[in-house]
């Protein structure tokens, strides 16, 4: 019985609180709703293509309405750092970075500029194929990270521009 008072007694001081989940409503809740309107524009490069088709997967296509667009700008670095005497690179961190910015279409205002980013170390072996395609395989998870923090980042935006 003690339980049962002591959760109500949570649930009372908890609701006053003002925190809300950013996907509430689910499908047709205001945040997926808004995240449908967004259409995302082509990126240039092999990592940008990446980034481009990860964010396409979280956000979808748009449904008819393009209330607005997306725009990101991607920088990938791969730098070695890890020398041996003889020259030779036994370390390499790839660096994904995106500038993205939010335009509302029927203004052309910039509603939201931000930045998102992540990097991976990588181990330089003797095979040649093995460390390219573990480079490739950074680029993608990095791609991926990357998405994410744009979508959560484009979810928070929605939920605090709409009315409690």
């Amino acid at each position: 019985m003690k339980k049962i008072a002591l959760l109500l007694a949570l649930a009372a001081t908890t609701a006053g609180c003002g925190l809300r989940p950013v996907y509430g409503g689910g499908a047709s809740g205001t945040t997926a709703t808004f995240l449908s309107s967004i259409a995302v524009k082509p990126i240039p490069g092999r990592t940008g293509w990446l980034v481009r088709a990860a964010l396409a997967d979280r956000l979808g296509e748009p449904a008819g309405d393009e209330r607005y667009r997306l725009e990101v700008e991607v920088d990938d670095d791969l730098t070695g750092f890890g020398i041996r005497g003889d020259t030779a690179v036994t370390r390499e961190r790839r660096t994904v970075r995106a500038r993205y910015r939010l335009v509302d279409n029927a203004t052309g205002q910039v509603v939201l500029d931000a930045t998102a980013g992540s990097d991976a170390g990588i181990d330089v072996v003797s095979s040649d194929v093995a460390t390219v395609a573990a480079e490739q395989t950074a680029a993608e998870r990095l791609a991926q990270v990357v998405a994410d923090q744009i979508v959560g980042r484009l979810g928070l935006y929605a939920n605090r521009r709409s009315p409690r």
